[in-house]
């Protein structure tokens, strides 16, 4: 009767640790594909020192929208813990 016994533990143990390490594999969402307050830069070249342009959402929901897109672009989300929005009606 052990032998079942230990035969489902050791396949308990060896789908948790599955199950862990999927979890490390699998990446993380960029900014554009997280709900809520984000941003992306948008850089004329690989350098990544000229702005062309911006795309996202400000803490309070604006749009940002100015410029071009491009290829060379860093995403960011917004962390907003200090802000107050005004109250829309």
């Amino acid at each position: 009767m052990r032998k079942p016994l230990s035969r489902w533990i050791v396949a308990l143990v060896l789908l948790a640790s599955a199950g862990t390490v999927l979890a490390f594999l699998v990446p993380a969402p960029t900014a554009e594909a997280i709900a809520g307050p984000g941003i992306c830069t948008y850089y004329s070249n690989s350098s990544y020192t000229t702005v062309v342009g911006a795309r996202g959402t400000g803490c309070c929901g604006a749009v940002i929208h100015w410029g071009v897109t491009s290829a060379f672009k860093r995403c960011e989300v917004l962390y907003c813990l200090d802000v107050l929005c005004p109250q829309t009606e």
